[in-house]
């Protein structure tokens, strides 16, 4: 289901997707256990077919320390983790985190055609 983030230069792609359609990034540390529950939680509930106006993107933000600077520069959004962005016409127009971060928010908020 996720697309890794992996360069600087998918954020690109990802502003250029947005136009289209919305994408989320999951950012996610790899040596946080609330992260790897929130992530667990959003897959479990994860259903193809109400999400597929949704491109999923994920971040190891561990890895890619990098990249994770660059969003919260680019979007000026704080880093946490886990952190839910979802980004429309190259702008991020929510986002949430921990346990916040909630899989019928997000689908509701994909039906209703993110503004």
């Amino acid at each position: 289901m996720w697309r890794e983030l992996k360069s600087v230069e998918s954020l690109s792609i990802i502003s250029e997707e947005s136009k289209s359609k919305p994408v989320i990034i999951f950012k996610h540390s790899t040596r946080c256990s609330t992260s790897a529950l929130a992530l667990n939680r959003l897959e479990r509930n994860w259903n193809k077919d109400e999400m597929n106006d949704l491109n999923p993107f994920l971040l190891d933000v561990i890895r890619y320390r990098d990249i994770s600077n660059y969003i919260e520069a680019s979007f000026q959004i704080t880093h946490q983790s886990p952190q839910v962005l979802i980004i429309k016409n190259g702008i991020c127009v929510y986002d949430q985190s921990h346990f916040g971060i909630n899989y019928d928010e997000l689908k509701k908020l994909c039906e209703d055609d993110i503004s």
